[in-house]
């Protein structure tokens, strides 16, 4: 008979849940794991050991999409952030650009 967990299948499945989010932005990404199982009260390698269960498809969080979702979604939002800042270059340029065509040529 397999011993009983140490923590609750709900707190393991929100510290699961906040890691894998906060994983998702570069900014949050450094150290999630270790300040969301201080948050919590988890122990850092556990949480770990969860993270990593669910990101490589072996468990399955509810709620949550499944691993090659995030991996889509993933792509798509380095996408996103790639286009935003395409378009932003291209505003300059065309702001640069128009003030060149507004000057008076000597």
């Amino acid at each position: 008979m397999p011993r009983p967990s140490k923590y609750p299948a709900e707190l393991r499945d929100r510290a699961t849940r906040m890691t894998v989010e906060a994983r998702k932005d570069p900014e949050t990404r450094t150290g999630a794991i270790r300040r969301i199982a201080e948050q919590l009260g988890v122990h850092p390698e556990a949480l770990r050991n969860w993270v990593k269960q669910v990101e490589s498809g072996q468990a399955v969080l509810p709620g949550l999409a499944t691993v090659s979702d995030l991996e889509r979604i993933r792509q798509l939002e380095q996408e996103n952030r790639e286009l935003r800042r395409a378009n932003d270059i291209l505003k300059a340029a065309s702001a640069f650009f128009a003030a060149e065509l507004d000057r008076p040529h000597r």
